[in-house]
């Protein structure tokens, strides 16, 4: 399993060394191909951008923890807290490549072909049956069923601007696996 040091760093850095980890949830397992950095201050886009919240306070804590949020009112979005306690930071998992469980996953997900089952935050905490009453576990330990663990590396990663984000960085904080068929549209 990754330590809580691992994810003490800067989130473009945990953000595009998580990929090719892999993410296990009570028996279902999957390799991370896209994710998304935030910051805390300075990025419009983060949800710690105006300061600590009941809903964002996972991000002020301690590193290696859920952050799971509602999106939109309907999506339930999975991010790791990065950084050190009282400086937040969070990378979004955007996309999974599913390894174990898929029968499961796609039930879970409507019976969906194994590309669509988490290429994309929403399908992804579908398919693994989180919801925001996961926010703020360690995920550095097997306690509470959600933990990463080391995985293949990733070759050839790229970066782009994040997506859905109106709000602009001046940096490319999405990072994906370019030959992965998983990552979202």
């Amino acid at each position: 399993m990754l330590k809580k040091d691992f994810y003490r760093r800067d989130p473009k850095r945990v953000a595009r060394e998580l990929l090719g980890k892999e993410i296990v949830r009570n028996g279902l397992r999957g390799i991370i191909v896209e994710t998304e950095a935030y910051y805390g201050e300075n990025d419009p886009a983060s949800h710690a951008c105006n300061g600590i919240t009941e809903r964002n306070k996972p991000m002020f804590g301690e590193p290696g923890r859920t952050y799971v949020y509602l999106c939109y009112g309907v999506y339930n979005l999975l991010n790791f807290t990065v950084r050190k306690k009282g400086k937040p930071g969070a990378v979004l998992i955007r996309a999974l490549e599913p390894l174990e469980g898929i029968e499961k996953m796609q039930e879970n997900r409507g019976d969906v072909d194994k590309k669509n089952i988490a290429s994309g935050p929403g399908k992804l905490t579908q398919a693994l049956e989180i919801t925001t009453n996961d926010s703020n576990l360690d995920v550095s330990t097997d306690e509470h069923g959600i933990y990463v663990e080391e995985g293949r590396k990733c070759k050839n990663v790229a970066k782009s601007k994040r997506i859905g984000v109106s709000e602009t960085h001046s940096q490319n904080l999405r990072f994906f696996c370019k030959k992965s068929n998983f990552i979202s549209g």
